[in-house]
This record gives structure tokens, C-alpha cells and sequence, in this order.
């Protein structure tokens, strides 16, 4: 899932980063208002976390305009302003939801997750097909109650996957979800990814399997369709 955190404090979005990242979210950061607008531009993002007090301007004028556009991108707004006034100003500007700083990393985490359960009608934390589980709150992924062990970025492709399965996931769309624009992404990244993968289902007697549609992207289907 990709995110925008738009926030100059090296500290915060270092933390964030992190613990984003170990949740299976691809982070984007902008430190200005001008480099959140042409990240916009650029990406498409399921939800945008912001700042209010930014070098070059105010970020909830930024989100009003924002709306204005017909962006609905879901936001939380976290600042150390915490007042009433303030926090009815950021919810009539746009805001899903307000986190007052320092900001708490694992409530960070809960509640951008209960946003995109909500804005994505996905009320389900554990997802399953064929003999496969997975825990999209613990990262976990389980073939007939076994625990498997495969790396973050596996985790994140198979969860793209699963989201869809049985239907076509564009190469763009995988790859735009995976890495962040500052990510050192080699050309042949998702294939040796997939590759991965596809190695740790089979060997793990998984009743699934990770088709190629050629030129196009890949298929997530039960092991008795065909396969390439």
C-alpha cells in the first residue's frame, strides 16, 4: 500500500519509515508542500499522512486545495496542534482522521489501517485462498496452519496478489505499489521477486500458483489451473 508522508522532521519520518515499512506499507516522503504536489503528480497513493506546519506553507490549506481538485485520497493530519478549534478546522479541511504528536507508530499504523478497510469496503484481516492464510495486521502468511517464512517484499507482493486473485495484476501496478521513489530498484526486481515467491509456495505444498500473463502481469489461482 502506498502512502505520502508529507513531513520535514528527519527524526519522525525516519520512525515512520520504519515502522511503516515493517507493516507492509511503501513510503513515500515529501519535506515540502511544492514536493508533495508533484509526488501527487507522479503516483497514485492509498492514503497520505501530513503535516501542518511545513517549510513553505500550510498543509491543511495544501488538503483543502487538494480536495478541491477531487482528490479523495484518505489523509491523517498529525500535529502537536491539539486544541478543539484545531482539530474541527482539520476535519472541515479534509481530514479522515487527527493524530496529535509525538505520534505512537503502532496507533499510527491501527488507524491507517482501519481507514483503508473502510475506504476500500475490505473489512477482512485475514485473507485465504486455497490452503494459504494471511495476517494483514501481523504480516504473517500460513499454509495449512504452518507458518512460512519468506521476505518482507515477498510478503508484499503475495498480499497484492491475494487482494486480487484469480484476476490480472499489471506489472506497473505491482511495481508501482512496491517501491518508494528513493528505493534502489534494479530492472529485473519484481521478476527475481515473483521468482522468489513462486519458489516458496512450491516448496511449501501451497494449492496455489503465480501465473505470467505475458506482456501484461501476473495471476494468483489455484495450482490445478494452468501455469506458466
Amino acid at each position: 500500500m502506498r502512502t505520502l508522508l508529507v513531513d520535514h522532521h528527519a527524526d519522525l519520518t525516519r520512525a515512520v519509515q520504519g515502522a511503516l515499512g515493517d507493516s507492509g506499507f511503501t513510503v513515500d516522503v515529501a519535506r515540502t508542500l511544492e514536493e508533495a504536489s508533484s509526488a501527487f503528480s507522479c503516483a497514485s497513493y492509498e492514503i497520505l499522512l501530513l503535516e501542518l506546519a511545513l517549510p513553505d506553507g500550510d498543509g491543511l490549506h495544501w488538503l483543502k486545495q487538494l480536495r478541491r481538485d477531487g482528490h479523495s485520497t484518505p489523509a491523517i493530519v498529525m500535529s502537536s496542534l491539539n486544541d478543539l478549534s484545531k482539530r474541527i478546522a482539520i476535519f472541515n479541511g479534509g481530514a479522515d482522521d487527527f493524530l496529535p504528536k509525538p505520534v505512537s507508530t503502532d496507533e499510527l499504523v491501527a488507524r491507517m489501517r482501519a481507514i483503508l478497510r473502510r475506504s476500500t469496503h475490505k473489512p477482512d484481516l485475514i485473507l485465504t485462498f486455497g490452503n494459504l492464510t494471511f495476517d494483514s495486521i501481523g504480516r504473517q502468511v500460513f499454509i495449512e496452519g504452518r507458518p512460512l517464512r519468506i521476505a518482507r517484499r515477498e510478503v508484499c507482493i503475495l498480499e497484492h496478489l491475494l487482494d486480487r486473485a484469480g484476476r490480472t495484476v499489471p506489472r506497473a501496478q505491482l511495481e508501482d505499489s512496491l517501491y518508494a521513489f528513493d528505493d534502489e530498484v534494479t530492472a529485473n526486481a519484481l521478476e527475481v521477486g515473483i521468482y522468489r515467491l513462486r519458489k516458496h509456495l512450491s516448496e511449501s505444498g501451497a494449492t496455489l500458483r503465480i501465473k505470467t500473463a505475458r506482456g501484461i502481469g501476473y495471476i494468483l489461482e489455484l495450482a490445478d489451473a494452468t501455469c506458466s
